[in-house]
């Protein structure tokens, strides 16, 4: 429209939202202050074009045409892995439109995390100047560690974890809360995604918490040394979770001023801006929070027996990490190349589940890795689906059949099948895998003597003990009703 059918004077109509939007400019809350500076002075012919110019949004970026090419390190051996591959296959083209994406992977242990173009468990996604929190998920920074406990008696390791450790929701009752280092409390003072009541409050309550899930304490021995070795496995707890919903509800601005078509859960914050470099940096807080939250049951343990640690590491593979601009999004990937892990101290760690030897690997940067490995077996099945595939067998006989000859244990004493080894991809396909594919190198298993796992904690949860009282109640009282009917028409 020309600029003249909508210029105004002091005794001309002022300029309205609707005269911007027949110019074809996208409406948002920059309309508010540009209509009163336009207003207010007047303005019209070339000087409103220029000054249009300057506070216009940028062109939104539309979704690539073609999906960026991604790797596939897997292969199937049953109709159901071919079912959930195809539907991994499908979610990452999905995914791989996303403008900031340049390359992608998948792993042996992939399968779905959610809706078609969510990134799977088992995925690598790199993006240039982008941080997706949804590509790195709520459990920022879930990761493993290891210490080797020489030759500690395998039970009497389990025995003492069992009454340090602290599996389920919340956190930590006082009088038995380890210390938040001062150097972590100050770096989440510092940051405003992390400075809150709240976050500060799980940052303590949570240490030493390992959730619930697949998360575990597993005690091995190892194939090479013989030496009793502990395992953790769990991530950031409540303080994760918070800056995990920021991240998400900031990304979600961006996306709706730079890039609408984008799935929601692949926004992303532009990694340059102030948003950006604030998140960044809370990342890295939260990583060595997650990372002391391992060490202080690794220490507690070692402390209580007396033991000498003779070898401790650990690995995340929850996480975003950067090489110059590409950020490096691993659902569930075991980052292999020393330039992603600072603070590299030795082989990485590789579960598989609670029956079978945890894997120690190393390996190199390939075309097809992009540098990861898989960070367990991954499942072919949802928990409701594999629960069903168990229909006629109690949940005792489904124990007893697949722990036979270890040592497992549910912290709140409650079966959880969905956590059983059947649950999971068949560990040894996925080993052949890691060696088909080029993905590590297995430089030591430890053999498991036995585990620890949170449990449906749920069974005996109040609010679950409270909706069953009350069901109860009412089948009471309806059938209380009824024997009233009954003696009524008698």
């Amino acid at each position: 429209m020309p600029i003249e059918r909508i210029a105004i004077h002091h005794d001309k109509q002022m300029i309205t939202g609707k005269d911007l939007l027949d110019r074809g400019l996208p409406s948002g809350k920059w309309f508010k202050a540009a209509l009163a500076h336009i207003n207010v002075h007047n303005l019209e012919g070339e000087v409103l074009e220029a000054y249009l110019d300057t506070v216009k949004p940028a062109p939104t970026i539309p979704l690539l045409a073609q999906p960026v090419p991604f790797y596939e390190n897997i292969s199937a051996d049953t109709p159901i892995e071919q079912a959930n591959i195809d539907y991994v296959r499908q979610s990452m083209q999905r995914l791989m439109r996303t403008p900031t994406v340049v390359a992608g992977a998948i792993m042996p242990d992939a399968c779905p995390a959610g809706p078609l173009g969510t990134i799977p468990v088992g995925g690598i996604v790199v993006a240039r100047n982008a941080i997706h929190p949804g590509m790195h998920s709520a459990d920022i920074c879930c990761s493993v560690m290891l210490t080797n406990l020489g030759k500690s008696d395998p039970k009497q390791v389990l025995d003492v974890a069992q009454q340090l450790t602290h599996f389920g929701p919340g956190g930590r009752p006082e009088g038995r809360q380890f210390a938040l280092p001062a150097d972590i409390e100050a770096e989440f003072r510092a940051n405003a995604y992390l400075n809150s009541r709240r976050s500060l409050s799980m940052a303590r309550e949570h240490l030493g918490t390992q959730g619930d899930g697949n998360h575990f304490l597993y005690v091995g021995v190892s194939r090479n040394t013989g030496d009793t070795v502990l395992v953790t496995h769990h991530g950031s707890r409540g303080p994760g979770a918070l800056l995990y919903k920021q991240g998400m509800k900031v990304a979600e601005n961006f996306r709706k001023a730079l890039s609408p078509e984008t799935d929601p859960n692949n926004a992303w914050i532009p990694a340059e801006s102030e948003e950006g470099q604030r998140y960044w940096a809370a990342l890295q807080t939260v990583r060595k929070w997650t990372k002391q939250n391992h060490l202080c049951l690794h220490e507690a343990v070692a402390g209580q027996l007396g033991a000498t640690v003779q070898q401790q590491y650990w690995n995340e593979h929850n996480f975003v990490f950067r090489d110059g601009d590409l950020y490096y999004h691993a659902k569930g990937a075991t980052p292999m190349d020393p330039k992603f892990m600072p603070d590299i101290t030795g082989p990485r760690i590789i579960p598989l589940n609670m029956a079978q030897p945890i894997l120690i690997v190393e390996g190199s940067t390939t075309e097809t890795n992009l540098g990861f490995a898989p960070h367990g077996a991954g499942r072919n099945l949802s928990r409701t689906g594999h629960k069903r595939s168990k229909l006629g067998q109690t949940r005792e006989e489904i124990f007893a059949e697949e722990t036979r000859g270890i040592d497992a244990r549910f912290f709140f004493n409650q079966i959880d099948i969905s956590e059983l080894p059947s649950a999971y991809k068949n560990a040894a396909q996925v080993q052949q895998q890691i060696l088909d594919f080029d993905l590590a190198t297995i430089v030591d298993e430890i053999r498991p003597y036995g585990c620890i796992m949170a449990g449906d904690w749920e069974q005996d949860a109040p609010w679950r003990k409270k909706k069953l009282a009350k069901a109860a109640a009412r089948l009471a009282a309806a059938n209380s009703q009824a024997d009233d009917s009954a003696l009524a028409a008698g």
